[in-house]
């Protein structure tokens, strides 16, 4: 349990969108489960909104059903593929390597939250060298528990020994300010991710950063203000 220092922030970072760009990873590796399930997968573009929501969530829609074996059968085919390429097919975003180090350096402790497999998400923060800035890595089992951002957030919360009014979220996706809405946390968006025009406002983000200089000060404010407003 890494918890956090009295009157310290707690940050929890989505991966996808947020820390690193994966359009190409996730995209072909759904068009390769399509292309195993003798679909025909939609251009790439067209496949954006797929970035961000659990699996089963976007082969749902993909596949216009609820048939539990059919998307078991999907996300099972999509990690044929993302686990031996699709997971490195993956960049950086610029200058989040200094947001984090700033935010390490002000005291701040930093946590991944993503809906991806746990397992995939540590092997891609290792990969290009965030290790050191975080405390832990979250991220979903394979069997789909804990896919959910308000379901993780709680077990992050909980395994952590974080209190709801020390953490603030950072994400690119309205999932991600609702999941920790759920839990009382506030949402710093980001405007280099995967989130469609106006889906952070109205999904209730605290704040947008254009830039990833810009989250350091943003989370200084946004933890301000719920503590503000608290008793």
């Amino acid at each position: 349990m890494s918890g956090v220092a009295p009157g310290g922030v707690a940050v929890l970072f989505d991966l996808d969108g947020t820390l690193t760009d994966p359009f190409f990873g996730i995209t072909r590796s759904i068009g390769h489960a399509l292309g195993r399930l003798g679909r025909v997968a939609p251009a790439a573009q067209d496949l954006r909104w797929c970035i961000g929501p659990p699996l089963k969530t976007s082969f749902a829609q993909l596949l216009e059903t609820d048939d539990p074996a059919l998307l078991d059968a999907a996300v099972a085919y999509y990690r044929e593929r993302y686990a031996v390429v699709g997971k490195f097919e993956n960049t950086l975003i610029e200058g989040i390597p200094a947001a984090l180090s700033a935010l390490r350096g002000s005291g701040a402790s930093l946590f991944v939250a993503t809906s991806k497999m746990q397992a995939y998400a540590v092997e891609i923060v290792e990969h290009f060298g965030l290790t050191p800035y975080f405390e832990a890595v979250h991220g979903s089992e394979p069997d789909g528990r804990r896919s959910a951002k308000s379901e993780l957030i709680g077990h992050i919360l909980e395994t952590e020994g974080i209190e709801p009014r020390s953490a603030v979220m950072v994400g690119d996706r309205s999932h991600d300010v609702v999941g920790a809405a759920a839990h009382g946390i506030p949402t710093v968006g980001v405007a280099w991710g995967y989130g469609a025009p106006g889906e952070l406002e109205a999904a209730g983000v605290a704040s947008i950063a254009q830039l990833p200089s810009q989250v350091p000060g943003l989370i200084v404010s946004a933890h301000q203000v719920v503590n503000s407003i608290l008793p």
